[in-house]
């Protein structure tokens, strides 16, 4: 059976931790009364009167029977601030063996109550007031779309082929109201089964129900989000997050057209004040509402949970207490605990079946079992189908490998005199899958630390609960596609040890790469549809920087680039090789002899370093922070060394001076990012921290970990080192010698990813931030100066 304890910290919400009960503070306060009662032998017949006389009232454990004197009594007062509610104080009233260490376990107990009342009034009030403006939101779209659905049916006939971004029409009036519908920058996120259209922006979960107003500037009521409106007497605007590229050119031709506006607007005063409306716009507005309830009811439940969990603990410790000292305070504490705040309140069950009622009716077509998959989705089932073929593609990746490596010892392909053919035209394409599942079967171990150490990962990445991937789905992958490539190139090599060179055999391991590229871009929905169609997503984001939103996913899969530079030039290499047809002549030297090729390959080795320097841009444009600046300056530096790299390899003197400035490069690019990794990465080197060097809060108990990596990653982190003093294993080709010095920053990226989101969860935690918070789209205005 499981102990309560692991049971508790298994189900509480990760980021309010904080916030429950210390039930294992309490469990230490109990084990101090029963080391005083074990060692005490005067009241031994006492205790054995009173556990008989206990045991005859156990049916009456949770109801206080009248007595002439309890053990306990509970004060209520009155706390300093309304906020806080009402403080719970206990007094003992019969003298115990162990008295103080009873009156510790009553101050800890109190302390808990009174911090999760707080808390639960806290997150409460949060919660009911984003319930209200979702309400007031509601309202106004489902009035909008009458409205427009009345417009349109009239405009109907004259044009059935009418743009649908134009096409309907609404009165507008020249009134005004200030009211409060607004509220400040928050996360702009929608998962995955309402099209990631929205991005998130800065994830605060305070400030819920402050107003933001939109003034009016120069005279004219206009944004980038559209133009303002008056609905039922209020006047409206439809914002909309600029997060795509799509979005930010159309702002950009709205402003362009200004004329045209300011013209529609006059035609509007003359003709009786008709608006054109965005049905489109009102679209997105519909969905960032549907969103916005999904977070809501998630936030609803995660206090459920909070209330059930510690409504439980309260329960378990008070037992634990009356076994230990043999005494009966449970009903009278627990009565206390039950007409407490955070027990007593319904406010939270109501509006929860209001927001699904809601849902149900307004998104759902009054169809309950399909509202309940978004509003609860369950958790897919993991199968041992999975553990199984790990285990079977794991043996025979490493039966084809050890078979791979004996072969390739034989035929003398990785030594000093290799094959000079095989090795730049098939060793490229094995390297390169290398790094890729080396990389990924890293990222499958950071799943299984985070999911251990209780790191909620999934709310970070904002991954759906039914689509993200398992540990266990990364592994499959791994070995089952290593498995893959190894077998190929087993039998690509055998064939080649025996003589033949034919086009089609050339061809292998071009074809090879094929595969995995349609197999990415698949549309079938098998194989992690959801998953691949993510990733692709993820990379257009980056590419396209700075033109799309920066979410954490986006950041965090360009630094993963930025390890695996080696692997993107082996790729460009690859593909040349293959797309110009080299391979029917075995020409490996053409794509280096031409110039543009070439460029190519040394522009590969920037552009990581570039897109993750116009992400930090973009998110200095959006939060306007200034540690982004610093952020970016980090890859320009990272930029500037391996520039001095590039142009140290193409001198054929390799002349002192050039070699100084790579140093010289290398090294501020290299303590400029050690810095970034240890204090704003990982939070560490807190000097004032209880945990010397570290930080005050750690999900690894032992902190030599963090030392140990720390120390490796500052190891790694001088690979360029290589480049200098051009060493290599003996007896080995160069090539063997690159591909390790690249899984080793691989390795070194793996682990940085663990203490990165331990980092991001912390700081949610230090924040109690659980849910994401997505904007809404009617803003209201005022139009006074």
């Amino acid at each position: 059976m499981v102990k309560f304890s692991k049971q508790f910290e298994g189900q509480l919400v990760p980021e309010w931790k904080e916030a429950f009960a210390d039930y294992w503070q309490l469990k230490k306060d109990l084990k101090k009364i029963h080391l005083l009662n074990t060692t005490s032998t005067d009241n031994t017949s006492h205790m054995h009167s009173q556990a008989l006389f206990s045991s005859l009232r156990k049916f009456s454990l949770f109801r206080h029977q009248h007595r002439d004197r309890g053990l306990i009594q509970v004060h209520k007062k009155l706390a300093s601030s309304a906020s806080k509610g009402d403080l719970y104080e206990t007094e003992l009233l019969e003298q115990l063996v162990d008295t103080e260490a009873a009156k510790e376990f009553f101050e800890c107990l109190d302390l808990q109550l009174n911090k999760v009342n707080q808390f639960y009034r806290t997150k409460e009030k949060e919660f009911m007031e984003r319930g209200e403006s979702l309400k007031k939101q509601m309202e106004i779209l489902i009035e909008l779309k009458s409205e427009l659905k009345k417009q349109c049916g009239k405009g109907a006939a004259k044009n059935s082929k009418e743009d649908e971004s134009i096409s309907c029409t609404i009165s507008c009036e020249e009134e005004s109201i200030k009211d409060r519908i607004g509220q400040e920058q928050m996360q702009d996120n929608i998962s995955d089964e309402f099209e990631r259209d929205e991005s998130t922006d800065s994830p605060k979960s305070d400030g819920i129900g402050n107003s933001m107003r939109f003034k009016r500037e120069d005279g004219k009521m206009r944004s980038l989000s559209g133009r303002v409106f008056n609905f039922q007497g209020k006047n409206l605007r439809i914002k909309i997050p600029l997060t795509t590229p799509s979005r930010t050119f159309s702002a950009i031709t709205y402003l362009l057209k200004e004329d045209l506006v300011n013209q529609s607007l006059k035609k509007c005063g003359q003709e009786g004040g008709k608006l054109h409306i965005n049905k489109t716009k009102l679209r997105r507005a519909e969905k960032m509402i549907r969103g916005a309830f999904m977070e809501l009811y998630k936030g609803l439940g995660y206090l459920k949970t909070y209330r059930n969990l510690n409504m439980l603990a309260f329960a378990k410790i008070l037992k634990k207490f009356d076994k230990v000292t043999n005494k009966e305070v449970l009903p009278i504490y627990l009565k206390v605990v039950e007409s407490s705040y955070f027990n007593s309140s319904d406010k939270v069950m109501k509006l929860a079946d209001e927001v699904e009622e809601l849902f149900v009716k307004e998104f759902a077509e009054d169809d309950r079992r399909k509202a309940m998959k978004y509003l609860k989705p369950l958790h897919r089932k993991e199968s041992h189908a999975i553990t199984f073929f790990i285990g079977l593609f794991t043996g025979c990746f490493i039966a084809l490998f050890a078979g791979y490596v004996i072969m390739a010892h034989i035929a003398g392909m990785y030594g000093r005199q290799s094959d000079t053919v095989y090795m730049e035209t098939v060793y490229p394409v094995l390297s390169m899958f290398g790094l890729l599942f080396l990389h990924f079967f890293l990222y499958g171990c950071n799943i299984f630390m985070w999911h251990k150490t209780r790191i909620n990962y999934s709310f970070i990445f904002e991954l759906a609960t039914t689509k993200e991937l398992k540990y266990r789905d990364v592994f499959v992958i791994c070995t089952t596609s290593m498995a893959v490539v190894v077998g190929v190139m087993f039998i690509h090599l055998s064939l080649t040890a025996k003589g033949y060179s034919s086009t089609q055999i050339q061809a292998i391991p071009g074809i090879l790469l094929l595969l995995f590229l349609v197999l990415l871009v698949c549309p079938f929905n098998t194989v992690y549809k959801s998953s691949r169609y993510r990733f692709l997503r993820i990379l257009r984001n980056i590419v396209l920087s700075p033109l799309y939103k920066v979410v954490m996913l986006d950041f965090f899969m360009a630094d993963q680039l930025c390890s695996q530079v080696p692997m993107l030039r082996n790729l460009e290499h690859v593909a040349c090789y293959y797309i110009t047809g080299s391979y029917k002549t075995q020409d490996y030297g053409f794509c280096m002899r031409t110039p543009h090729y070439r460029d190519l390959a040394y522009a590969i080795s920037f552009l990581p370093y570039y897109w993750r320097a116009m992400q930090c841009a973009r998110r200095w444009f959006d939060e306007g922070e200034s540690s982004h600046l610093v952020n970016l300056g980090k890859y320009v530096s990272a930029m500037l060394a391996a520039a001095a790299k590039v142009v140290y390899e193409k001198e054929k003197e390799r002349s002192a001076g050039w070699l100084c400035l790579v140093v010289v490069m290398s090294s501020a690019a290299t303590i400029y990012q050690l810095y970034w990794d240890f204090v704003k990465d990982w939070g560490l080197l807190q000097f004032h921290s209880k945990n010397p060097w570290l930080r005050n809060e750690l999900m690894l108990r032992q902190k030599i970990i963090y030392y140990f990596s720390m120390g490796l990653n500052l190891i790694l982190r001088l690979a360029w080192l290589q480049t200098v003093l051009h060493s290599s294993f003996e007896g080995v080709d160069y090539r063997v010698t690159g591909l390790f010095l690249a899984a080793l920053e691989v390795i070194r990226r793996g682990q940085w990813n663990f203490y990165r989101l331990e980092n991001e969860h912390l700081n949610n935690a230090g924040k109690f931030r659980a849910v994401k918070t997505v904007p809404l789209p009617f803003h209201e205005v005022d139009d006074e100066d």
